[in-house]
């Protein structure tokens, strides 16, 4: 029986989700909390198993109250987000202290689509109190995702091998559940690039915008989010926006493009297949990233990149991961360089993609 407390100061709100949950035979609602402060203390007499815990709330919002109870009785927190960019930066800040997901609501119960919202709800719930001990083994409930010399030595593993190559003109990096926690460490340890990097972090519209402000801000970075007919600049860090594809296109040698364009068969937005594919078709050679998410997003992409470039494709360590579906369906596909850690992948990167001369040509009159 998965054990369910509910953090909401709406009592609307929390009837809501609780007839979302109420007619599954294997979710119980254990409690109730109309403040931050209350959801604390009934977390650590109730001991659920999964929490869902509103943005705004009195007395105590949901970042402290995410903070004090991963620091003292961790659990999986689903963060229930309206959708607005204030409650988004908020969000992706909930998701660095500690919280494991999240759900896009409208911002209005009348508009609420509560049969989509509570079939999504109940599969996070069911999946996250699967993984509820798996994670005080890959958090230190500080926000950041432990190291991969913190845990046992993995099992060995079989990569691939790239020749000598010349120094990457690109970056393209797949990335979703666990995606907010992760990624400021891959960035502050890379530091600025000397090519752009193209990420697609799966996310609802309003959200990536909160996003690349949060981590300019973050890491000094020059990190933004997709607008359409995009040029990339040697250090540039683009956030797919949300909701939507990217794909990358090359009018003429050395000059990368950025185009919004979603596509219909792929299952989730941004989607890093789409991203890594259209990569393939450039002239310069591309860095692959893998990183913590649910599924195989990316996979297929990286053995496009494979087949046609013999691209780098740098996999986060599974044992790292809040969700390690992504990574480990491309290292099991075997298209994997190196396994590393979030912070190691950063500092791969900054060796790969080191500052380039642009190569002058001569003409003979």
């Amino acid at each position: 029986m998965i054990r369910l407390l509910i953090s909401d100061d709406s009592a609307f709100m929390r009837i809501a989700i609780r007839k979302m949950v109420e007619s599954q035979s294997d979710i119980e609602v254990v409690g109730e909390a109309k403040t931050g402060q209350m959801c604390v203390e009934m977390a650590r007499e109730l001991r659920p198993d999964v929490i869902t815990m509103d943005v705004e709330m009195p007395v105590m919002d949901g970042l402290e109250a995410t903070r004090q109870i991963m620091a003292a009785t961790p659990c999986p927190i689903i963060m229930l987000s309206s959708l607005t960019e204030r409650n988004s930066v908020t969000t992706i800040r909930a998701l660095e202290l500690g919280a494991v997901d999240f759900i896009a609501k409208k911002s209005s119960f009348v508009q609420l689509d509560i049969v989509q919202i509570g079939a999504d709800l109940v599969e996070k719930l069911r999946y996250w109190a699967k993984k509820k001990s798996r994670l005080s083994t890959i958090r230190n409930f500080a926000g950041s995702p432990l190291s991969v010399g913190n845990n046992a030595p993995a099992a060995p593993r079989q990569l691939r091998t790239v020749p000598s190559q010349q120094t990457a003109g690109l970056v393209v990096l797949g990335i979703s559940t666990g995606g907010p926690a992760t990624l400021p460490h891959v960035l502050k340890s890379m530091g600025r690039l000397g090519c752009p990097m193209v990420v697609a972090q799966h996310m609802p519209p309003m959200f990536t915008s909160g996003f690349a402000a949060h981590l300019r801000s973050e890491t000094g970075l020059d990190v933004v989010e997709s607008t359409e007919q995009m040029e990339l600049k040697p250090g540039m860090i683009v956030i797919a926006k949300g909701g939507t594809d990217v794909v990358i296109r090359e009018p003429f040698p050395g000059k990368l493009m950025l185009y919004q364009k979603t596509d219909v068969n792929a299952s989730i937005h941004p989607n890093a297949d789409v991203l890594f594919r259209s990569a393939a078709a450039t002239s310069c050679p591309v860095v692959a990233v893998v990183m913590t998410g649910m599924g195989s997003d990316g996979m297929l992409g990286a053995k496009d990149l494979v087949a046609r470039k013999n691209a780098h494709v740098l996999v986060q360590e599974p044992e790292s991961c809040i969700v390690d579906g992504m990574p480990t369906s491309t290292l099991n596909a075997g298209l994997a360089t190196a396994v590393l850690s979030p912070k190691e992948i950063g500092t791969r990167l900054s060796r790969l993609c080191v500052s380039r001369t642009i190569p002058t040509f001569k003409t003979s009159v």
